[in-house]
């Protein structure tokens, strides 16, 4: 999924699309972010890395299509809840934009 992801994003970029960019590199990054292991206790922002040895680097965690699925649903409801909220305000630009972005994360769910 991430796979494709990019290559769309590369896509809009080459079409000069900066809705579907900004949400495609929102996407990614959100599947990068679920992706990140997490911290134990014990570590610390702060921790000293030697960049040469590769002590920075960590291995990712491997997510299911489930896990990506839930990734992507919940970037998409995030997206309608801010419409929604936006229509309270009586912002229906911003509400409008944000529900054109859920219904472009909406075509990767299916």
């Amino acid at each position: 999924m991430k796979a494709r992801l990019r290559a769309d994003l590369r896509a809009a970029m080459k079409d000069r699309n900066p809705l579907d960019a900004r949400v495609l590199r929102s996407l990614v990054a959100a599947i990068d972010n679920a992706e990140a292991p997490a911290v134990s206790q014990e570590q610390t922002a702060a921790v000293h890395h030697q960049f040469e040895h590769r002590s920075a680097e960590v291995e990712r965690l491997w997510l299911t299509w489930l896990q990506v699925h839930e990734v992507l649903l919940q970037e998409m409801q995030e997206r309608e809840r801010a419409a929604a909220e936006f229509d309270r305000l009586d912002k229906p630009d911003h509400a409008a934009t944000l529900r054109e972005e859920a219904g472009m994360i909406k075509r990767y769910l299916a």
